[in-house]
């Protein structure tokens, strides 16, 4: 059972049942509690500090570098600690693009272009990306060559015999809930000590965390010199100490009423530890993987109408339950997955009938529980004859595809087809940049899914406008044959999250 940073569960299970504000849609705080409420496209957004009131005079909220940034910059409450595209161009707008969110550094699609111009910030404004810029590494599997630079810094030439630097565009993960990670950063890059072991998970979790904000405050706030130890501190506990979900769906209404278990309280005693339901046999418990992984909303399958407004309000949670069922159980055909039809844990299948909970196996989390950085297809290349496989190509079409750059990648062998070379074309060579390692090529982590409603666009590279392009995505790649009916249930399950 994992620890509870700050709080005893009987000490969150009072701040339960005494928490003001649920049925309110506008921003606040509730002192005692730590609860901090926020209106976003579904309903409202829920954000718990165990640590009490939160302070906007620590260090999380301090500019500790040069270019005016500081965390809140990019990790914004209202928006579940990460930020939306839409806030991003409501900021451009209001300040002229002066706000710290635009520094060239990586706020523009080049470092070289300036902060006030609005086409500069083009990815940021439309897909909400910011600019990570990666050093290859010294030794590679590969070789790697540009053949789309839509922005003229796809690869930044190295100085005094360095390697080359490599622009992706990421959008920024959530600094809450974090107590659930398997890994930090999409490529694990910040995952200095790994979180796969119940007795140092804690730690760990601290060092890597402690790691991030110090790599942070250099490189996006441009810092002079990292943060002092208790800066980090008081940051970190800051973070550990935050659980966000959404609190009340503007057609269900509360996300735990007639006996669901959402929102933020219930997330912030949600039992997890690493391996937890591991889809892959891993759980250090012994206990078989269950495909049932979400379970919020079983109480509401079977609703009957309840008042005056019972009918509406009932049958909009009858759909949000019917939309977990299907997260839990419609079938996925997963094939042409790095990391999962390469896997000699799986006995490396060309394909096998998968759900939702394979990848997103932490129970009512929804990242997976040890760290298993996947290619589901979303950094492959739209453009004419750069993809061979029609799923993908299908899915695909089904986004809002940012213009990024295209990298070509040589001397790997093919991972479903072993000793066959295989050139291929990606927006984003995930961990191999990293690493190295042809094996890694386009995998990413999946992220925690709580909290979703409020910090569109999705997926690492900001392809999913919204989460009807997500479902319609995963529709098409894993041939799941859903009904419009069964897309708008499982939309209306994920707002909930």
């Amino acid at each position: 059972m994992r620890q509870i940073f700050g709080m005893t569960g009987a000490a969150i299970a009072a701040m339960t049942i005494a928490a003001p504000g649920f049925g309110q849609e506008t921003a606040r705080a509730a002192e005692p509690i730590g609860l901090q409420v926020a209106q976003d496209p579904s309903g409202t957004l829920g954000i718990v500090n165990l640590n009490g009131r939160t302070r906007t005079d620590g260090p999380f909220f301090q500019s500790l570098g040069t270019n005016g940034r500081s965390c809140a910059t990019c990790h914004v409450a209202e928006q579940a600690m990460s930020f939306s595209a839409a806030s991003a161009r409501d900021r451009f707008d209001q300040s002229h693009g002066a706000d710290p969110l635009f520094a060239p550094v990586d706020g523009a699609n080049c470092p070289s272009l300036k902060q006030e111009g609005r086409s500069a910030h083009s990815l940021l404004l439309r897909s909400g990306l910011i600019r990570i810029g990666l050093t290859l590494p010294a030794k590679m599997q590969f070789t790697i060559s540009v053949v789309h630079d839509p922005y003229g810094c796809a690869m930044i030439p190295g100085t005094a015999g360095s390697q080359p630097t490599v622009s992706v565009y990421r959008r920024p993960l959530p600094t809450t809930n974090l107590v659930f990670l398997s890994g930090v950063m999409f490529d694990g890059r910040e995952t200095i000590v790994p979180l796969n072991n119940e007795q140092t998970f804690f730690a760990n979790l601290i060092a890597d965390l402690t790691h991030q904000a110090t790599d942070a405050t250099l490189i996006h706030a441009q810092a002079t010199q990292g943060p002092t130890a208790n800066q980090l501190s008081q940051i970190v506990d800051f973070e550990l100490g935050l659980y966000t979900a959404q609190l009340r769906d503007e057609r269900a209404g509360k996300l735990s009423a007639h006996g669901a278990e959402g929102g933020p309280f219930y997330l912030a005693r949600q039992p997890y530890y690493p391996g937890d339901n591991d889809s892959l046999g891993a759980d250090p418990s012994g206990e078989p993987f269950d495909a049932n992984g979400m379970t919020l909303f079983d109480s509401w399958a079977n609703l009957h109408p309840d008042g005056d407004r019972g009918g509406e309000r009932d049958a909009a949670r009858r759909e949000i339950a019917a939309g977990e069922a299907i997260f839990n159980s419609a079938p996925v055909q997963i094939s042409n997955v790095r990391g999962l039809n390469d896997n000699p844990a799986l006995g490396s299948p060309v394909s096998f009938v998968g759900h939702c909970t394979s990848c997103h196996d932490t129970p009512n989390v929804g990242n997976h529980s040890l760290p298993l950085p996947l290619d589901i297809g979303t950094s492959h290349s739209a453009l004419s004859d750069m993809e061979s496989d029609p799923a993908i190509t299908a899915a695909l079409a089904q986004l809002s595809l940012p213009d990024l750059p295209v990298y070509l990648i040589n001397g790997c062998p093919s991972p479903f087809a072993p000793g066959q070379p295989e050139s291929f074309y990606t927006t984003d060579p995930g961990k191999a940049l990293i690493s190295g390692s042809c094996s890694d090529f386009n995998r990413v982590k999946g992220p925690v899914l709580r909290g979703l409603a409020a910090r569109a666009p999705y997926f690492h590279n900001g392809a999913a406008a919204d989460l009807h392009e997500v479902v319609n995505f995963y529709n098409e790649r894993f041939s799941m044959h859903l009904t419009e009916q069964q897309k708008s249930d499982l939309v209306a399950f994920l707002n909930s999250l």
